[in-house]
């Protein structure tokens, strides 16, 4: 037997699993199909801070999730495996975000006819080290894709997952975004931070390879935003959350809305995941929480039919998982997960659903 047979004959999913790895599977980088890159990283967060603890307390949390999926009972024998947290990476965080923090304050407190010359070195520093992140992010990813694994990235603010999305660009120029997020991220160099976590989407479209961005559930955005959204001649599809309430609220099956919105998205798909696309009482902690948004199982239907519709997932993120003073926002997270995990594993014929 291969070693990754000899893992799965000696594991026992109904156990209490693997101390230390996530969900408590017990492959490591050979033998696991799918490989996590965690980003703790939230330099440019605008409102609460603690989304550099979500891929720590995600690991944490990811113990308590259950194996076994219905749909996909055997969906733990496709091994996942998440890198070691970069304890550097966290040291740069703290400093970047102390400095990006006494900017943002500053721009706050409208004192904008003094500033001091520490003051307007920031915004350069911070856009330089974000640049180092996004490429450093971008040749891991891509490595990992051509030793013929799966990839897809943990944050994080949602500034974390550029280079993923550049990587899997590179190798599906047809590739489309389907962004599940409470706000549009359209901001062009939010607060002057080129890769403000509100300019991700933004910064994603400048790559020309990227046909199509899909949102769903916005319901927090500018007007900057919308003339973004309103000029892009069709390249930028937005279904807000308030559109989609309205329909509810009119009997439009949500299974209807949901093949509206895949109709808009091409064969190959990366799924960019904020997690206050949720109702906050799922997420209440999230750097920006919002009023409206899905229920957990809304978002892994709509998952679901994607990859139904024969449409393949090449990549996903998962950002803005903020701990709080409890285990709840990373046990959503956590779950949310292991189940876009699981589907991109349908997606690429690495797990099948059951009939």
């Amino acid at each position: 037997m291969s070693k990754k047979e000899d893992i799965i004959a000696s594991f026992d999913p109904n156990g209490p699993g693997v101390s230390g790895q996530l969900f408590g599977l017990p492959f490591d980088y050979e033998s696991a199909d799918l490989i996590i890159i965690p980003v703790p990283w939230e330099v440019t967060v605008s409102y609460t801070a603690g989304t550099a603890d979500g891929p720590q307390a995600i690991l944490d949390a990811s113990t308590q999730v259950d194996l076994f999926l219905k749909d996909v009972p055997d969906a733990w024998k496709m091994g996942i495996h998440m890198l070691p947290i970069d304890k550097e990476l966290i040291k740069e965080n703290k400093k970047y975000r102390d400095l990006a923090y006494k900017y943002i304050s500053w721009l706050e407190n409208n004192e904008e006819e003094w500033i001091t010359d520490e003051l307007k070195i920031i915004p350069n520093a911070v856009n330089e080290m974000a640049e180092k992140l996004n490429i450093y992010v971008r040749s891991q990813a891509s490595k990992i894709h051509n030793q013929g694994k799966m990839v897809a990235l943990l944050g994080g603010d949602h500034s974390t997952p550029l280079g993923i999305i550049n990587a899997m660009a590179d190798e599906y120029p047809d590739m489309g975004i389907l962004q599940i997020d409470a706000h549009a991220d359209l901001r062009e160099a939010y607060e002057n931070f080129t890769y403000s976590h509100a300019s991700i989407m933004f910064n994603a479209l400048k790559n020309k390879k990227i046909s199509k961005l899909v949102q769903v559930g916005i319901r927090d955005y500018c007007d900057e935003e919308m003339q973004y959204i309103t000029n892009s001649k069709g390249r930028v599809k937005t279904f807000f959350d308030s559109d989609i309430k309205a329909q509810q609220f009119e009997g439009t099956p949500w299974a209807k809305i949901c093949d509206l919105i895949i109709n808009e998205l091409p064969k190959h798909v990366y799924i960019s995941f904020d997690i206050d696309g949720l109702d906050p009482k799922l997420c209440p902690n999230t750097g920006t929480p919002v009023p409206g948004g899905f229920e957990f199982n809304e978002v892994v239907y709509l998952v679901k039919k994607v990859v139904e519709s024969g449409r393949t997932i090449v990549s996903f993120d998962l950002n803005e998982v903020a701990p709080g003073e409890t285990e709840w926002d990373a046990n959503v997270g956590a779950r949310l997960l292991y189940h876009l995990s699981t589907l991109m594993g349908v997606s690429q014929g690495k797990l099948t659903f059951k009939p």
